[in-house]
């Protein structure tokens, strides 16, 4: 074989496995990598709440660290940071954090009513702005739990002593999920508040015949026997507060001194 026949040859064998081998889809390979990054992002974000949720705020600390690495833009990343350093008193912290969530995500109603919480708990002079957030998740057709959202503006309300206010979302919760335990207990609440001591005693005494425990029963259950001046049940109540829900925030409160 000449030298220019063995050329030719290769020539023809490169061109085959040119062939051979298509042209890399550069614009495949990049949507299969953001998706990538997208699931792991929703998958560390995920592990976050649930590590939030158990009280272990620096494991979901890691967990959304880890999220943020894969995809720096991804909204509910931040609205879980959010609920993290709101639960490590760092407030400026988680300002920056919901506000950076609800400029990535508009319209996440899970977002709007995490952020209104923390206006509702820590920000009193943005109260208005926190029932507008809850009024916006409650309406989002997509949000599966409107009724919380509701529930969440009966509270906002009852801490400024709005008492009609916070009746009508209790009821509008209600009107959703009728035997909603919150909205229960925030009716009941609001006779509380509004000095119906025997008549809010009755009510709560027959919702927790009728209805599992709850922190928020529990303590509630406490101040009205307080109130009432009966320091043995308050105690019972107070004891079944802290075996059942030592980690509630409504038990820390309690232990801490702030709520009595």
């Amino acid at each position: 074989m000449t030298q220019f026949v063995r050329i030719a040859v290769f020539i023809v064998v490169s061109l085959l496995a040119a062939c051979a081998h298509p042209p890399v889809d550069e614009e495949a390979l990049n949507a299969e990598k953001l998706e990538r990054a997208l699931q792991s992002a929703k998958v560390h974000t995920e592990l976050a709440g649930e590590y939030f949720n158990r009280g272990q705020w620096d494991v979901a600390l890691e967990e959304i660290d880890e999220a943020l690495k894969a995809q720096p833009d991804y909204a509910p990343a931040y609205n879980v940071l959010g609920l993290v350093n709101m639960a490590l008193n760092e407030d400026g912290k988680a300002m920056n954090n919901f506000e950076q969530a609800v400029r990535l995500a508009p319209k996440n109603a899970e977002i709007h009513n995490n952020y209104g919480w923390f206006l509702c708990q820590r920000l009193p002079e943005r109260m208005d702005q926190a029932i507008n957030y809850y009024l916006m998740a409650a309406k989002d057709p997509l949000y599966p739990t409107p009724e919380m959202a509701y529930t969440n503006a009966g509270l906002c309300e009852l801490k400024r002593s709005r008492y009609d206010e916070a009746r009508l979302f209790f009821h509008k919760a209600l009107s959703i999920q009728s035997n909603y335990p919150s909205a229960l207990i925030g009716l009941i609440n609001v006779e509380f508040q509004r000095g119906n001591l025997s008549n809010a005693r009755s009510k709560l005494t027959q919702f927790l015949q009728h209805n599992p425990s709850t922190p928020d029963g529990l303590l509630l259950a406490l101040q009205i026997e307080q109130a009432a001046g009966d320091q043995r049940a308050a105690d019972s109540y107070l004891f079944q507060l802290q075996k059942y829900f030592p980690d509630s925030k409504e038990a820390i409160a309690v232990r801490e001194g702030r709520i009595r």
